[in-house]
């Protein structure tokens, strides 16, 4: 079971770290850092501690991580495409945060919970993904995430410090952002909602395992409950995969859209097909995903 004073969530006014911190308040003191770039002070819990601060500021997210006992670190650079675009920029937000908060917890019983990504594999060699698959990311971003990964078991067995990653799969749900650099269902949804049309980059047979942002958060708080997840990385899906096509004819029906669905060039390094295997975090953490893709997108955008 969850038990901690007092619990830091780096990026806690985005999307997931938001979630985290709603169901954190209810148990513990919550300290929320984003810089509100891409996150909203309206998604902050009432209830928790807010510092408005730049996750490169190393001093101040020292100072936020000592007062900490758990620190589960979300913030990051998730734009694949900005990672191309501007690599440094991307590492000095992805991988150098990451290092201020392990160096501040050497020597401590801190807990860090990492959000690593299903980018680090690149293309699959076989599905379903495990742990154990070869790891050639075809992005800045996923490089990133695999250097930070590699960093949190380093840490673990040179040092002693209690990291966890956990590999998100395609993330999505409520508060998730539209427009160019959010999730395929974001961008669905907000073409649906517009009476637009549904625009699948490729044939839409590509195949994707989408988690919802509830299951996420169960994974995050069962890492940093586990004593055995100390210096381990988990996937974090459902083990289940939907083609993007039948996505794309699901999120319209269940919005009520008349819109069309139409298929444009596919992107370049795109993968085909990604699916988790989940039974290490199953078996270790007792990770069990609640929802499916239908019962996800219901409640979502039903």
């Amino acid at each position: 079971m969850f038990d901690s004073d007092h619990a830091l969530v780096t990026g806690g006014a985005g999307f997931i770290g938001s979630h985290l911190a709603d169901r954190l308040v209810n148990d513990c003191t919550v300290t929320v850092y984003d810089d509100l770039s891409t996150g909203s002070r309206d998604n902050v819990p009432e209830d928790a501690a807010f510092i408005h601060a730049d996750i490169r500021d190393a001093e101040t997210l020292r100072d936020a991580v000592n007062d900490a006992d758990v620190v589960f670190h979300e913030a990051a650079q998730v734009s694949v495409q900005r990672s191309v675009d501007d690599p440094q920029a991307s590492h000095e937000v992805n991988i150098d945060p990451l290092l201020t908060i392990l160096e501040a917890v050497r020597g401590t019983d801190t807990r860090v919970v990492f959000a690593s990504s299903a980018a680090i594999y690149g293309h699959p060699h076989s599905l379903p993904i495990d742990e154990h698959h070869p790891k050639t990311p075809t992005s800045p971003y996923g490089l990133e995430k695999l250097t930070a990964d590699h960093y949190c078991r380093l840490y673990h067995e040179r040092y002693g410090v209690d990291a966890v990653a956990l590999r998100y799969f395609n993330a999505y749900g409520p508060r998730q952002q539209g427009g160019n650099y959010s999730g395929v269902i974001g961008i669905f949804r907000d073409q649906a909602r517009a009476g637009d049309d549904l625009t699948v980059e490729g044939d839409g047979t590509q195949t994707r395992d989408f988690v919802h942002v509830n299951d996420i958060v169960e994974a995050n708080l069962l890492a940093a409950a586990t004593e055995e997840a100390a210096g381990e990385a988990f996937n974090i899906g459902t083990g289940n995969s939907i083609s993007i096509r039948e996505l794309a004819e699901t999120i319209r029906d269940v919005t009520d859209s008349n819109a069309e669905i139409v298929y444009v060039d596919s992107r370049s390094g795109d993968i085909n097909h990604s699916e988790a295997d989940v039974s290490k975090a199953r078996d270790v953490l007792g990770f069990e995903p609640t929802y499916d893709v239908a019962t996800g997108l219901d409640a979502y955008l039903g």
